[in-house]
């Protein structure tokens, strides 16, 4: 059942999740849309989150925007000041956005990173987490992950578990998703793009989610994700709604094994899905295996912050499990 509606804002918004954005200039969605889009909103009883390009964007939009309950994110290269100062998310798209910003202690920073920028840099994460409410550190080609990389992402989590370790006995709370999402949580919580959310995007058309808008060129030709993956995207419109076929494809009761899973925190994120495996409920084993490794690490961290007497009630037990891939199961 759909909760949240995304609406870029731009052809060139700001991405925020494992899908890239190479769009250049200013592809801005009409006001008319933008209009229709709360619209629908209000309609649908659904929160708004809007994505915003690095410009200031005319004052009409602003009004439109601040008539309804909604979030902002926004990327940290915005040159809105004033956004920048008030936006629930800001969205760091490089290293050395990390290092000049001036980080916000009511905010959430979404990180998004290469992996091998991220083994190498990580300790920045480190260093900010006492700074900051919330840090989504979201590597953007995990689908490229090799064994010896799994090895590596180990060592870099228990790094970082033993920064938030020391900070939970300072009495700080900070959020890392790659950690603490997962001693928090007691049942699934990912993305579930086409069935709790979806996008509306600057051609006034309906997406599953802000990936599969910028996987299709700007022309609306059919594109491919892989080669045996090739068609359109749009699921819709504002003057006809939204038509997904199969949409019990995108629900976590119909996914075999997302549903019996208890990495609470992965993303289950139906683009990656899609684009490795050709199914949208079904996971590439690098997806599965990253995050395992973020749920044992979780597990780790939950219990040495219990050695300080910490979480010794609320907060359910990880069990210790045997692999790291559903399909390496064994008895």
């Amino acid at each position: 059942m759909l909760q949240y509606l995304i609406i870029l804002l731009d052809d060139a918004s700001t991405s925020y999740c494992h899908y890239e954005n190479t769009a250049r200039g200013k592809g801005l969605i009409a006001l008319k849309d933008v209009r229709q889009g709360i619209f629908f909103a209000m309609k649908e009883n659904l929160m708004i989150q809007f994505v915003y390009p690095d410009y200031v964007l005319p004052e009409a939009y602003h009004k439109a925007i601040q008539s309804i309950d909604h979030s902002d994110i926004v990327p940290a290269t915005c040159e809105d000041k004033r956004l920048l100062e008030e936006a629930e998310v800001i969205v760091l798209n490089d290293w050395k956005e990390a290092e000049r910003i001036a980080w916000r202690e009511d905010a959430c920073y979404v990180l998004r990173t290469t992996k091998s920028e991220w083994f190498a840099n990580y300790e920045q994460v480190g260093n900010a987490l006492g700074m900051v409410q919330r840090m989504n550190v979201v590597i953007t080609d995990i689908d490229q992950f090799t064994e010896e990389d799994f090895a590596t992402y180990k060592g870099v989590l228990s790094s970082l578990s033993d920064t938030l370790e020391q900070l939970y006995v300072e009495g700080k709370t900070p959020q890392l998703n790659l950690l603490t999402d997962r001693m928090m949580l007691k049942q699934m919580n990912n993305c579930n793009a086409g069935w709790e959310n979806t996008t509306l995007a600057p051609n006034g058309q309906f997406y599953i989610c802000p990936a599969f808008y910028h996987a299709q060129p700007m022309d609306g030709t059919e594109v491919s994700i892989g080669e045996e993956c090739k068609k359109g995207f749009s699921i819709g419109s504002l003057t006809d709604g939204i038509h997904i076929q199969n949409p019990e494809l995108f629900r976590l009761d119909h996914a075999p094994l997302c549903r019996r899973c208890d990495a609470y925190q992965c993303r289950r994120c139906i683009w990656l899905n899609r684009k490795t495996t050709c199914e949208a409920n079904t996971p590439s084993h690098e997806q599965c295996v990253v995050a395992h490794l973020e749920r044992n690490a979780a597990r780790e961290l939950l219990n040495n912050i219990r050695k300080h007497g910490k979480f010794l009630a609320e907060t359910p037990e990880i069990k210790e499990i045997n692999y790291l891939d559903p399909f390496e199961w064994k008895e």
